[in-house]
């Protein structure tokens, strides 16, 4: 297949590609033919033409949507831009396109399809071009992509360069390569002119430093003077409002203490949109400390391409539409600056294209199965690098769930991570919350299965040693007692859940003691719980356990006491097998040893918790924790089931092994509640905290309204509806759209698309449009007439300042459902007044998204009447509040914000930050 289109190394750019288009949106849908020509078509016409003649089109999964098909076929661009410019930031849509590509945008829907053919030309003519950065391993990658039946490979084979010396993609690579140990920072007594030097520097030309970030960075500063008691951190608690500066307020001090002392501070986010910001602001505020490498992004190992993962797929474990994304991930990864496949520069939207649960989970290391020096690509490890890169660095940049983890098992080692940055402290609970959960379910027993055995069905043509008797296959074969504790390992494990265990559960003929544990509290949850509301998760109290429950846990205990035993000896065989160093043992084969060893250690953990929560089972309950058999469900399909166990106060393992151990911490955020260093874990720490609250400088009584709509009903979905419709066509669009469950969120936007779309107010959706949260944000951002809805992750961390966003639609009060965990930690910390505290919360990290710099303006609407009083004063106090009818309230939105709100959208440079929202 080929188009119109001339080429050659003298052709010129080519205007226009003489192959037929698609566009889809809410509003119809439009095509154009060879020659460029066309206009709207049916549905009916649209599948009729695509099955006779493959088109062009942007998105395949959207078009897909809007047409009723499982999956588009035909030349998708972004596909073609992800070959052509990998690693290289895109929003998905026709204004992002022609953005990047310094073309007009389409200015109305039924312009896209002549729009995609040129911007098709323009792409593959890019190829041609003596500039063209991303030609190395083009031609491996196309002729790759050809024997996988790659659509676009035809048309790119007759624009490719002819000449590509590039070296095998395993080959490019670049390695890492190790450092001496860092020496112990040296003890330095800091000064605050200091601080405000560095503050003013950082600063630059851009804005003089403000009296409230002077005094916020003047603050944080206690965290990194010398220690002041053994018992506990400096701890700094700072509440600050939105628009204060606190990014660069910490980094003054967190820089200075670095470079004086040769220390270093671990900068903490919770969502993966602050990550970005903060190392986009280290860009511009520390390009010299940057550049030096001394600011290191790290990520858990589950973020980061795994190369023989990658290796696997390209020789032939991902087969059809997956050998295509493996194929385009490995054209990226020649190109990537770290790795990163999960916020990084990876386009969010390229696992999508290619169904991403799947894809992308095989390309990196999710289970554990790591091989560390044994594998034949450790020496350029996306992970090893990012991990070795942060042992040097003077700043970290992470994750609160990775720094949990880091600390942990830091201070195990005997060290520790010793000056710490918590932003988005708001949100320490939930993180130490999940950190320091355990649970005992069928999905999490069979990974631990897998990594002992391997997977039941291994891939075709596997590069790698999966299970340990794979792994440690010379151990067996030259050292009979290190043969014979394996053996026994492997017949212990034998006895956790197997593939389709969650069937045989369902269908009660479960297999061995784990799966008939795991189907015993199946039938025992579906006994005792409420399901009135069918297709939610379910969870029952471990208290009068239903017959045969109890012989059940006993019968598992065992089980996992003779797989626990087994492990022990065989790791301990192995350590004496590495203080031996027989002469069979080979480097590559102690590397194996040693990683094996290592992941008995961790699994030992593992194990040792779950034997104490089957004991707990069969005993009595600890003050400490809530336990809780589960059976979760996602759209009423059952997906696990077992046993969790929660900290009661999760705050109090961080307060422990995480906070005390440090020199310094300061725990920073613009809604950390009341009181605020309750957020901080200060209660269960031996030393005061020093408190700090710093009020934001926005003029919120000129910039902001909110209002409370009394007449729509919450659960009337048609209501709902109307409600959101009145509202977004008052604003003009630029609307984000919160509700609290996916339910009403699909109920709502099905109403609604269609007739946002016909006025020209786009609609994205999470749970409903086939894209990743990040892009959802990136599309939204890019258009000041959207409209975004979703749930949790859009209330917090999204930044969109500007006209793109100056409403926000709260669809009610965001009241926490009522578990076992939510009510016991309500009965231990206040009752209702605990529960206030969170919705106070909720609702202050939704308005905080909406006034994003001094000259934002926008209102806030809640809907229905049952909106308490005492709950508003989570928004700031000289804000108005208005409580009215719908109808008004339209109307003063209208009012307030112009009736023509929308601007022109801004232009997307590639260097624009994505949304990805996701946690780590």
């Amino acid at each position: 297949m080929t188009g119109s289109l001339p080429h050659g190394a003298e052709a010129a750019s080519p205007p226009r590609l003489s192959v037929p288009a698609l566009a889809a949106s809410h509003a119809g849908l439009w095509r154009a033919d060879h020659a460029g020509t066309g206009g709207a078509v049916s549905r009916a016409e649209a599948l009729r033409r695509m099955a006779d003649t493959p088109h062009l089109f942007l998105n395949g999964p959207q078009l897909a949507a809007r047409l009723g098909l499982a999956e588009a076929t035909g030349l998708d661009l972004l596909e073609l831009f992800a070959f052509i410019h990998p690693a290289r930031f895109l929003v998905p849509s026709a204004r992002g396109l022609a953005d990047v590509l310094g073309m007009p945008a389409p200015a109305a829907d039924h312009e896209e399809p002549v729009f995609l053919q040129h911007a098709a030309a323009m792409l593959l003519a890019a190829m041609r071009k003596p500039g063209w950065k991303e030609a190395a391993g083009a031609r491996e990658s196309h002729a790759r992509l050809a024997r996988h039946g790659w659509p676009w490979a035809p048309l790119v084979a007759e624009w490719l360069p002819a000449a590509d010396r590039a070296p095998p993609l395993f080959e490019a690579l670049p390695e890492w390569a190790d450092s001496p140990p860092r020496p112990a920072p040296r003890t330095v007594t800091l000064e605050e002119a200091e601080v405000l030097e560095t503050l003013t520097r950082l600063a630059g030309d851009r804005r003089e430093p403000r009296a409230g970030q002077k005094a916020f960075a003047c603050a944080t500063l206690a965290a990194f003077q010398p220690r002041k008691s053994r018992d506990g951190p400096n701890l700094v608690v700072a509440e600050a409002g939105t628009g204060i500066g606190k990014t660069l307020g910490y980094l003054a001090p967190a820089s200075l203490y670095a470079a004086r002392t040769g220390g270093m501070v671990w900068l903490s986010t919770y969502t993966r949109a602050l990550q970005r910001q903060l190392k986009a602001e280290t860009a511009r505020s520390l390009p010299g400390l940057v550049r030096a490498g001394q600011v290191v992004v790290r990520k858990g190992r589950e973020n980061y391409l795994c190369l023989l993962n990658l290796e696997d797929a390209l020789q032939g474990s991902f087969q059809g539409r997956h050998a295509l994304l493996a194929e385009l991930a490995a054209r990226w990864a020649r190109f990537t600056a770290d790795g990163d496949m999960v916020g990084g520069d990876l386009p969010g939207w390229l696992p999508g294209l290619f169904r991403r649960a799947t894809g992308l989970a095989g390309l990196t290391d999710r289970r554990g199965e790591c091989i560390h020096a044994a594998c034949p690509h450790y020496r350029r490890c996306f992970i090893e690098r990012s991990v070795r890169a942060g042992q040097q660095a003077q700043l970290v940049i992470a994750n609160h769930a990775l720094v949990m983890a880091n600390a942990v098992r830091a201070r195990a080692e005997g060290q520790g991570l010793s000056r710490l940055v918590f932003d988005e402290g708001h949100h320490l609970h939930a993180a130490a919350d999940s950190a320091f959960a355990i649970a005992l379910t069928g999905g999490e027993a069979i990974e631990l299965r897998r990594w002992l055995l391997g997977p039941d069905r291994q891939g075709r043509r596997s590069g790698r040693r999966r299970g340990l008797a794979a792994r440690l296959m010379d151990v067996t074969s030259y050292d009979a007692p290190g043969g014979e504790a394996l053996e026994e390992v492997l017949e212990a494990a034998r006895l956790l859940p197997s593939a389709e265990w969650l069937s045989r559960v369902s269908a009660g003929t479960p297999e061995g003691p784990l799966e008939a544990l795991i189907a015993a509290i199946r039938t025992h949850v579906l006994t005792v719980a409420n399901d009135e509301d069918r297709g939610f998760s379910l969870e029952a109290g471990i208290a009068a356990l239903s017959p045969g429950l109890p012989e059940a846990v006993d019968a598992a205990a065992a089980a996992l006491g003779r797989l626990g035993k087994a492990m022990v000896a065989l790791r301990q065989r192995l350590v004496a097998l590495a203080d031996e160093r027989p002469g069979w043992l080979d480097q590559p084969g102690f590397a194996r040893l040693a990683a094996a060893a290592e992941g008995l250690s961790l699994r030992l953990d593992l194990l040792g918790a779950w034997q104490r929560l089957l004991a707990r089972v069969a005993g009595e309950p600890e003050p400490d924790f809530v336990d809780w058999f589960t059976l979760v469900r996602a759209e009423g399909r059952e997906i696990d089931c077992g046993i969790r166990r929660h900290w009661l106060d999760p705050l109090k393992p961080l307060a422990g092994a995480v906070l005390a151990p440090a020199h310094g911490v300061v725990v920073t955020s613009a809604t950390l509640g009341k009181p605020p260093e309750a957020a901080a874990g200060a209660a269960h720490l031996q030393v005061a905290p020093a408190l700090i609250r710093v009020k934001s400088p926005f003029r919120y009584a000129e910039q902001a309204r909110i209002f409370i709509a009394n007449d729509v009903a919450r659960h009337d979905n048609a209501a709902l509806a109307h409600a959101y419709a009145q509202l977004i066509e008052a604003a003009g669009g630029g609307t984000l759209g919160l509700f609290t469950a996916i339910a009403r969120l699909r109920a709502v936007h099905a109403r609604l698309a269609d007739r946002l779309a016909r006025a020209g107010l786009p609609l994205f959706a999470q749970h409903v449009d086939a894209v990743d949260t990040g892009t959802l944000v990136d599309l939204f951002r890019a258009d000041p007439r959207a409209t975004l809805f979703g749930t949790d992750a859009l209330r917090d961390g999204v930044d969109v300042p500007g006209d793109s966003l100056r409403l926000i639609i709260f669809e009610g009060v965001p009241w926490s459902r009522p578990s076992i965990l939510d009510l016991a930690r309500r009965a231990a910390f206040g009752g209702s007044a605990h529960e206030d505290e969170l919705v106070r919360k909720r609702l202050n990290q939704a308005f905080g998204r909406l006034i994003r710099s001094a000259d934002d303006r926008g209102a806030f609407v809640l809907l229905g009447a049952a909106v308490p009083s005492r709950l508003l004063s989570a928004f700031p106090p000289d804000v108005p509040v208005r409580r009215a009818p719908l109808a008004e309230v339209a109307g003063d939105v209208r009012a307030f914000l112009g009736r023509d709100c929308a601007g022109p959208a801004p232009t997307l440079g590639e260097g624009a930050g994505r949304g990805d929202l996701t946690r780590p």
